[in-house]
């Protein structure tokens, strides 16, 4: 069970977030996508996982479209990583754990 609550990031602490010196990754999700839930515990563990080293948090892109769009999220699940607001590594579709935790160290 996870520790650390998953972020839920929205248009107003979007730009905190991904400007911070600690890695944040942001899923682009939405509650219809079926692989989108199927990541959920996924995410989940890597919040709990990486709690202190790194942000986890979940973007509804239907709730925030302009934020998907800034970033060409055209196909959900999308996890896009930042560092000092720069996107450092973007998967699309739905990845094993593994390949989202050698992004965070």
């Amino acid at each position: 069970m996870a520790t650390q609550t998953v972020i839920e990031i929205t248009d107003q602490n979007f730009d905190t977030l991904i400007n911070s010196s600690t890695p944040t990754l942001v899923d682009f999700w939405a509650p219809w996508c079926g692989p989108c839930r199927a990541l959920g515990p996924t995410i989940e563990k890597l919040a709990d996982d990486y709690e202190g080293k790194a942000q986890v948090g979940k973007l509804n892109i239907d709730e925030h479209p302009q934020l998907a769009a800034k970033f060409g999220v055209a196909s959900i699940p999308t996890v896009i990583v930042f560092k000092e607001g720069q996107a450092t590594k973007q998967f699309v579709g739905l990845r094993q754990y593994d390949e989202y935790a050698e992004t965070l160290g």
